[in-house]
């Protein structure tokens, strides 16, 4: 079974977001760099760019395929971790640490709600792979 820590909300597109005041950071889950395997390139946007909920930000390129990556929630893009351009093998050593991909000012924090708790993204993982 995939790691999936509690203190995250889960889109069904495999993204997380940890939410702290105004601020959303926001990565890959496990189950998805898992599903990648080796990630040899993370694409994303500029600072200020902004996105609407379940809009793609990026991509991410492994030895098997590139997969677009959505953010969430809507938001304006406040901070890019750079060290992802140099090291994109972060996203499979540790996605919901050093692979953050961006920070955004959450637009709207309703959108939260519609995404799921760690107890129904894995209920949703034991779905999809069955």
């Amino acid at each position: 079974m995939a790691n999936v820590p509690e203190n995250l909300h889960y889109s069904k597109d495999h993204e997380w977001i940890r939410v702290e005041g105004d601020t959303g950071t926001i990565g890959i889950t496990d189950h998805a760099q898992n599903s990648l395997g080796d990630v040899v390139y993370v694409e994303l946007p500029k600072v200020g760019e902004s996105f609407a909920a379940h809009e793609a930000f990026g991509s991410v390129e492994s030895v098997k395929a590139v997969s677009e990556l959505f953010v969430p929630v809507s938001g304006e893009v406040l901070e890019v971790n750079e060290s992802l351009q140099d090291e994109p093998e972060k996203v499979n050593a540790d996605p919901y640490g050093g692979a953050w991909m961006i920070r955004l000012r959450v637009g709207a924090k309703g959108e939260l709600d519609s995404l799921l708790s760690a107890a129904e993204y894995e209920d949703y993982l034991s779905t999809e792979t069955e």
